[in-house]
C-alpha cells in the first residue's frame, strides 16, 4: 500500500514540539479522516491517547519516538518518513473492553490497549474476588491491587509488578496481583483471551478501588467485567528492524537473564 496521504499527530510536549516545524514544512498534514496512516510524534502514553482518538477512522498508526522508553514506537526520524512506512510491518492488536459499575451503581464503559488495573484508593488494602465467568479465580485477594493485561501491554506495568510477557499471538491475557498480602504466594494467571473476568470488590466502604484503562480512571469501583472485544481492533506499523514482536522478544530474553 502507499501512504502518500500523512496525518502527524504530535504532543505539546518541548520535546515533541520541536519537531513539529521541521516536519509540517517538508510534508503536508492531511486531515485524518483523509490520510492513508497517522504519525504519531511523542510516547507511549500520547500513542495510546491518539490510537483512541482517532480509531473511528480505521487508519494505520506509525509511532516515532519522541517520549521517554516509547515501547510502542518506532525511532524518530524526519527525512524519508514515506518510504519508512512503505516498508513497515503491520500489527493488528485487540482492545481490552471495561464495564464498571461503580458504588452508586453508575456504570462506565472504557477500552485499553495494554492494561486494566485495579488499584486501592485509601490506606487499607482491597478485597477482591475474582472469577472467570461464573468460576471462581481466586476468593479472596488481599492486595493493593490487579492488572488484566493483553500481550501489547504485558512489556509494561504488568512486567513491572513481576507479571508474564505475552507474545504477541498468544490469544491470552495476563491477570496479575499488585503487592499480594493474602494469599502470599499467588503469583497471578494467565488466561485465554475469550474470557470474560469479572473483578468484585468484597469490601466498598472500607476498601475503596479505582480502575484505570491505560489512562482513563474511575473511582469507588463495586464490580467489574473485563474482556478482549475483537471488533475493536488496531493497526500499528513498525520498521522490520524494530518490531513490537521482537521488542517483546528482546524483553523476555532480559526477564530470563
Amino acid at each position: 500500500m502507499n501512504y502518500n496521504k500523512l496525518h502527524f499527530a504530535i504532543d505539546k510536549t518541548i520535546k515533541a514540539k520541536s519537531s513539529q516545524k521541521i516536519l509540517l514544512k517538508r510534508y503536508k498534514n492531511f486531515p485524518p479522516n483523509k490520510s492513508d496512516a497517522i504519525v504519531v510524534i511523542g510516547g507511549d502514553g500520547f500513542m495510546l491517547e491518539t490510537l483512541k482518538k482517532y480509531q473511528k477512522y480505521g487508519k494505520a498508526f506509525y509511532g516515532m519516538n519522541k517520549g521517554t522508553f516509547g515501547f510502542l514506537m518506532n525511532k524518530y526520524k524526519s527525512k524519508n518518513i514515506r518510504k519508512s512506512i512503505a516498508k513497515s510491518k503491520l500489527v493488528v492488536i485487540s482492545a481490552l473492553e471495561m464495564n464498571v459499575t461503580k458504588k452508586n451503581n453508575i456504570k462506565k464503559k472504557a477500552i485499553a490497549i495494554n492494561e486494566v488495573s485495579l488499584l486501592r484508593q485509601s490506606r487499607q488494602t482491597a478485597f477482591l474476588k475474582i472469577l472467570n465467568d461464573k468460576k471462581i479465580i481466586i476468593k479472596k485477594l488481599i492486595c493493593d491491587g490487579v492488572l488484566i493485561s493483553t500481550p501489547a501491554g504485558s512489556t509494561a506495568y504488568n512486567l513491572s509488578v513481576h507479571g508474564p510477557i505475552l507474545s504477541l499471538n498468544s490469544k491470552k491475557i495476563a491477570i496479575t496481583p499488585i503487592s499480594p498480602f493474602r494469599p502470599r504466594r499467588w503469583k497471578g494467571k494467565i488466561v485465554p483471551s475469550s474470557t470474560l473476568v469479572k473483578i468484585k470488590n468484597l469490601n466498598i466502604k472500607k476498601r475503596p478501588v479505582s480502575v484505570v484503562a491505560d489512562n482513563i480512571e474511575v473511582r469507588n469501583v463495586k464490580s467489574i467485567i473485563i474482556k478482549v472485544n475483537n471488533s475493536i481492533k488496531f493497526k500499528l506499523l513498525y520498521d522490520k528492524t524494530n518490531s513490537l514482536g521482537k521488542k517483546i522478544k528482546f524483553e523476555k530474553l532480559k526477564k530470563i537473564n
